[in-house]
């Protein structure tokens, strides 16, 4: 089985007046699917609030984006699951369930993780 990072930045997540209630719900129900088809490892948002660290090698701390990267924000989560295609189909279900089009992306495998 490989691990997939299943993810999307805030800017495209598109909810109609009235409907957050219902995209949590329903973004909910497909986690609780994952959970229970034994797929799931984590998930989350990360806290826009909260402003990005770099921290160097030698300790020095930056209150900022690396520079080498792309702002990072909105919703993810980790399945395991046995294809590529099993991935694109979560992703599927998520992008509905989240009004957002998912990006997915397979972590290597390495056992020392």
């Amino acid at each position: 089985m490989t691990r997939y990072l299943i993810s999307f930045p805030s800017r495209t997540m598109v909810v109609p007046d009235g409907e957050w209630d219902a995209t949590v719900e329903d973004s909910h129900a497909v986690m609780r699917a994952a959970r229970e088809a034994g797929v799931y490892v984590f998930a989350g948002g990360l806290d826009e609030a909260l402003a990005p660290a770099t921290v160097a090698a030698d300790g020095t701390v930056t209150s900022a984006y690396a520079p080498e990267t792309a702002r990072l924000d909105g919703g993810w989560c980790v399945l395991d699951l046995p294809t590529y295609d099993d991935a694109l189909a979560w992703a599927a279900r998520i992008a509905t369930a989240c009004r957002a089009p998912q990006e997915v992306r397979a972590f290597m495998h390495d056992p020392e993780s």
